[in-house]
């Protein structure tokens, strides 16, 4: 059962330059291993398109996803539509068209299209989890489909809050995955969410599916020197997507799903890829009841959070891929 008492803990003092240097149990070999093996699991040829709350009724949404140019669209019933985005009459960008029932209108020539397709322009696959619209691209995939999304585990919706933050950057989704399997920078590069993270089990080579993960030990900061002790469990369920999970301490069951969607490349040729990272709280304190009921006020917080991270990751992101397309990785 939950203690009663507030979760915020006071850290020990920490000087950064003083810390336990990590760099030894960050093993090349073992993070290039567990990346190895995340990017060799089925996909299903599902990329992840936006959050949920992203794709509303009446207006559609339009996106890149692996060069491919993808409109989405809620009809009033809340089901979601995802197809090419150019008009197949002459091209024209239907993420500017209007939504009329369950119907994409085109506004160049007028144009009504729906889920029955139309020569030359046929829906994509979508699925829709309530957090993350996913859309299957069988020709960018190049796998066998599934029928739906390779899901993580997440609480029950009833009991949870969740905000979903998107970031872009010049590097391609393997670069990002590899930034999320290597925990032993956290206290390190991002010392002002990260206090003592410790790392207490990596997967070798040879691992099963079921123990392909890494166990942290950390605290995160909320203010000066307090914060809440936490372990967690990383691991990835397919290709692109990385999930941290807490199993012990102030909001256990709580994830944060972390996916890499190819855009595709840029005037220069090189390739972008949007951060779409989903954090999905839980807790048993009768406060937390609370923090959902204002949602709207905490969701920002939660996003901003996400977003400073990622502004610093996505830097190192970057630089590996600079590093990778330029024969100067570290072998």
């Amino acid at each position: 059962m939950t203690s009663r008492r507030l979760p915020l803990r006071r850290l020990p003092k920490t000087v950064w330059e003083r810390q336990e240097p990590s760099w030894r149990g960050a093993r090349p070999g073992l993070i290039e291993g567990a990346l190895k093996r995340a990017l060799a699991r089925p996909s299903g040829n599902w990329f992840v398109l936006a959050a949920s709350a992203q794709i509303r009724p009446g207006r559609p949404f339009g996106r890149m996803v692996a060069d491919v140019e993808v409109v989405a669209w809620r009809s009033p019933d809340g089901t979601v539509h995802a197809a090419p985005g150019a008009c197949p009459h002459l091209g024209a960008p239907l993420c500017r068209g209007a939504v009329r029932g369950d119907r994409l209108v085109c506004r160049w020539h007028g144009l009504s299209l729906g889920s029955e397709g139309f020569p030359g322009w046929s829906p994509f696959p979508v699925y829709d989890d309530g957090v993350l619209v996913w859309v299957r691209l069988d020709a960018a995939g190049g796998e066998e489909p599934l029928a739906k999304p390779v899901l993580p585990e997440r609480p029950e919706a009833a009991r949870a809050l969740a905000a979903v933050e998107t970031v872009a950057a010049r590097c391609e989704p393997e670069d990002v995955v590899a930034n999320r399997l290597d925990p032993w920078h956290g206290s390190w590069f991002h010392p002002y969410s990260f206090v003592g993270l410790r790392v207490v089990e990596a997967p070798e080579e040879g691992v099963s599916d079921s123990d392909d993960r890494f166990v942290v030990d950390v605290s995160f900061r909320v203010a000066g020197r307090l914060g809440v002790p936490v372990r967690a469990v990383f691991h990835c369920p397919e290709p692109r997507t990385v999930v941290m999970r807490i199993i012990r301490g102030e909001g256990a069951g709580s994830v944060v799903e972390t996916h890499a969607t190819p855009l595709g490349v840029d005037r220069q040729g090189v390739p972008r890829t949007a951060v779409v990272e989903a954090t999905i709280a839980t807790s048993d304190r009768p406060g937390f009841g609370v923090a959902r009921r204002v949602a709207p006020l905490v969701r920002p917080v939660m996003r901003f959070a996400a977003r400073r991270l990622w502004r610093d990751d996505l830097a190192y992101a970057e630089r590996r891929h600079t590093l990778r397309s330029s024969g100067r990785w570290p072998s």
